[in-house]
């Protein structure tokens, strides 16, 4: 976890609005893809309140940076992930060479793009997504609903547990959220019928891009897995929670799912959050030690983030009236039960091949309190208790002109604050 010029606090630009900005400051320069009216889409790096459009500024650079810069010409960044670190860290330290010196202004300055006149997609093609269910208080909570004896399932602390998501319907943030029709069948139902989803909820998540890739039948070693996590997003896994209650048992989540997943449209990348990694929160003294395969003692110092997640909430009475979005949780990534290396040491454990511009989700990251449940499945308690709003309106699930945004920012003393980009959706009956 290499610190190098680029991550320096004392750092300036000769973009002002580079300066102390809130998200994409000169240490963030996360990787995305963008377009402007009437042109095709290729690879930007926010900075600051504009994209830079990388591929104009490649014949200024030499060597991995300028190969990486070049791959960033095509409209999604699977080549650039699959370069691996050394062409990422290439890429972000010229970048950020030429926005700290002045000299370098006359030959960036027409390849940056004012934010608001981009429109910003997907930044790679997704080819298989597999969700994950790290958050342990998530897990509590949803299960002491169930199972009030035994919320937890024997196998959660020993096993990564995951599903396989859905790629095609991965969108980036502002995809509007349909409500889903499914089969239902209510607890004083005689029988299941097919209808509009009564219960949508969000789901506060991290993704996880990988970069690299292993052949079939040669799992990544949990030492080495580090090396294939290109950088993280926000990710909402949107949910139905009354399709989900008829439908998981035996083989888990299908239609309560896959009908939308939002990602923030930014990579940020693990070399940008290298000044945030801390130590892996320790395990109960009663808890299971990870298996071998799964347990590394670098991973588990420098293994976590120091994440803060945010979860906003914005009726359509609310922006009728001016009432600005109303913050209904905050969590912390730190409150993952595993690692992201255990993530990916475990989805290949087998042999499973992963491939450049694969997305992983984290599952739930809710915290020890009501302040930061990561659904409104808890915040309602199952709808018991409705999440009261400032219109005096209530919320037990989403309803029709809601707008749910998520927001994560890294900060670390002697640091810049570094932040992801929106994750927004607004639901449509």
């Amino acid at each position: 976890m290499m610190l190098d010029e680029a991550h320096a606090l004392e750092a300036k630009s000769w973009l002002i609005d580079a300066n102390g900005h809130r998200e994409f400051p000169l240490q963030n320069l996360p990787l995305g893809v963008f377009s402007t009216s009437g042109s095709e889409p290729r690879g930007g790096i926010a900075i600051g309140d504009h994209v830079l459009d990388v591929s104009r500024i490649a014949g200024a650079l030499t060597g991995d940076a300028r190969t990486a810069a070049e791959a960033m010409s095509r409209g999604e960044l699977n080549e650039l992930l699959a370069m691996g670190t050394a062409a990422r860290r290439a890429l972000r330290r010229a970048v950020f060479a030429l926005l700290v010196d002045a000299s370098k202004e006359a030959t960036v300055r027409p390849a940056l793009i004012p934010a608001n006149q981009c429109t910003l997609h997907n930044p790679a093609r997704v080819g298989d997504y597999t969700d994950f269910y790290t958050g342990i208080y998530h897990a509590e909570n949803v299960g002491k609903q169930f199972r009030p004896d035994a919320p937890l399932l024997p196998n959660y602390k020993y096993v990564p547990i995951g599903y396989h998501g859905r790629s095609s319907s991965i969108e980036v943030s502002g995809a509007t959220v349909y409500r889903p029709h499914a089969q239902i069948k209510g607890p004083n139902d005689a029988a299941p019928s097919y209808r509009a989803s009564q219960r949508l909820d969000f789901e506060l998540e991290m993704g996880v891009w990988i970069g690299g890739e292993n052949r079939r039948g040669e799992p990544i070693s949990i030492g080495n897995a580090q090396n294939y996590i290109a950088g993280l997003c926000l990710l909402n896994d949107w949910s139905a929670r009354d399709v989900q209650v008829w439908e998981y048992q035996p083989l888990g989540p299908f239609l309560a799912k896959n009908f939308l997943t939002t990602i923030s449209p930014w990579i940020v990348t693990a070399e940008a959050l290298a000044p945030y990694r801390i130590v892996q929160p320790a395990r109960p003294a009663n808890d299971p030690a990870p298996l071998p395969y799964l347990l590394d003692e670098q991973d588990q110092r420098e293994g976590a983030f120091d994440i803060t997640l945010e979860v906003h909430l914005q009726t359509q009475r609310m922006r009728e009236s001016g009432i600005a979005p109303q913050r209904i949780s905050q969590s912390k990534m730190q409150y993952m039960y595993w690692t992201i290396a255990q993530l990916v040491a475990h989805h290949t454990c087998n042999g499973c091949n992963l491939q450049s511009g694969d997305l992983l989700g984290t599952g739930t990251i809710s915290g020890p309190d009501a302040s930061s449940y990561g659904s409104l499945l808890e915040i309602s308690q199952g709808g018991r208790a409705p999440l009261q709003l400032p219109t005096g309106e209530e919320r037990s699930f989403l309803l029709a002109g809601d707008q749910l945004s998520l927001a994560a920012y890294a900060e670390a003393p002697g640091r810049a604050r570094i932040g992801f980009g929106p994750c927004v959706g607004i639901v449509d009956d």
